[in-house]
C-alpha cells in the first residue's frame, strides 16, 4: 500500500490535469490544485484549490509547502506561451522538499521540460501522450446537429490515448519509486482510423453517423471558421497528413506502469455518449 502523499497539480483544470487530480484522489492521496482563478476551478470535493501563476514562480511558494510530488505543464499565462520559468520553479520545489516531478510533454522541446530533464535534484518523469481521445469531442456539434463528421485524411492512423490513462500514469510516477529519469510514451491499446472512431461513437450513441472526407483546402477553411490560428492549422495539417510513427504505434506503458490495460476508444465513447446524443 502506497503511503498517503501530498501532491501539487498545476494545469489542474485542463483535460489531463483533471484526470491527474481524479486519479490521485482515487488512490487516497492529498491533492492541492494550482489555478489562476480558484472561483472557476470546479474541482472535486477534497481537493485543496490554491491560486498561483507558473509565469510568476514565487506565487507557488505557499502552494509547495509540504508537497512531495509536483505535476507540471509547459505552457502558461493568458496566451499559453512556453514557460521560461522552469529553473526557478524547480529551485522552489527542491527547497520545499519535492521529491518527484512529472511534466506533460508539449509536443516538442520546451524550456520548462528542458529544465526538468536537466535537474538532478528530483526524480523526474516526462509524460508523452499521443493524440487524446478527448479530441473527438470536437465532433459533437456536427454529430448532434447533422449526424455527421467532416474530417480530412480519414485513413490516418492513431494510437490515441484515454486522458484518464495519462492521469493514471502520472499518479503512479508521482507517488511510487522507480520512475525517475523515465520518458513515457503513452498510447491506447489499438491503432484506429477516423472511420473506426466514428463507428465507435455511432455505436455508443445508438444512432448512425456519416463520415465526410474533406480536402485539405476544405479542412483549412473549417478550422479557420472554428477560430484556429495559422500556427495550429499548420500543426494539424502536419500531424494528420503525416502522422509520425510515434503517434500510430501502440506501447505497453499504461499496463506496465499502472498494472491494468489501457482503455479503448470504445470505452471512451460509451463514457461520453451523452455529448454525442441524437438531436431532439
Amino acid at each position: 500500500m502506497t503511503q498517503t502523499q501530498n501532491i501539487l497539480v498545476t494545469g489542474a483544470t485542463g483535460t489531463v490535469g483533471r484526470q491527474v487530480v481524479a486519479e490521485l484522489l482515487t488512490r487516497g492521496h492529498r491533492v492541492r490544485a494550482l489555478t489562476r482563478n480558484a472561483a472557476k476551478a470546479d474541482l472535486p470535493a477534497g481537493v485543496e484549490v490554491v491560486e498561483g501563476d507558473l509565469t510568476d514562480p514565487d506565487t507557488l511558494t505557499p502552494a509547495l509547502e509540504g508537497v512531495t510530488g509536483l505535476h507540471l505543464i509547459t505552457f502558461g499565462g493568458a496566451y499559453f506561451a512556453p514557460l521560461q520559468t522552469g529553473p526557478r520553479i524547480l529551485e522552489l520545489a527542491r527547497a520545499a522538499g519535492v521529491r518527484r516531478v512529472t511534466v506533460l510533454h508539449g509536443g516538442e522541446g520546451t524550456p520548462l521540460e528542458d529544465a526538468v530533464r536537466a535537474d538532478d535534484g528530483v526524480d523526474w518523469t516526462v509524460l508523452m501522450p499521443v493524440e487524446f481521445m478527448a479530441n473527438a469531442l470536437e465532433w459533437a456539434d456536427g454529430i448532434v446537429t447533422r449526424d455527421e463528421v467532416r474530417e480530412p485524411f480519414v485513413s490516418r492512423l492513431s494510437a490515441m490515448v484515454h486522458e484518464g490513462d495519462i492521469g493514471a500514469v502520472a499518479a503512479v510516477a508521482l507517488t511510487e519509486e522507480g520512475h525517475g529519469g523515465q520518458e513515457y510514451v503513452i498510447t491506447g491499446p489499438e491503432v484506429l482510423t477516423v472511420a473506426d472512431k466514428v463507428a465507435a461513437v455511432a455505436g455508443a450513441r445508438g444512432r448512425a453517423v456519416s463520415l465526410v472526407e474533406l480536402t485539405e483546402e476544405q479542412a483549412v477553411e473549417q478550422w479557420r471558421a472554428a477560430g484556429h490560428t495559422d500556427e495550429v492549422i499548420g500543426f494539424l495539417l502536419e500531424a494528420y497528413g503525416s502522422t509520425p510513427e510515434i503517434g500510430r504505434t501502440v506501447t505497453d506503458t499504461v499496463e506496465k506502469v499502472t498494472g491494468r490495460p489501457a482503455r479503448t476508444f470504445r470505452q471512451w465513447a460509451q463514457e461520453h455518449a451523452e455529448a454525442f446524443g441524437p438531436h431532439a
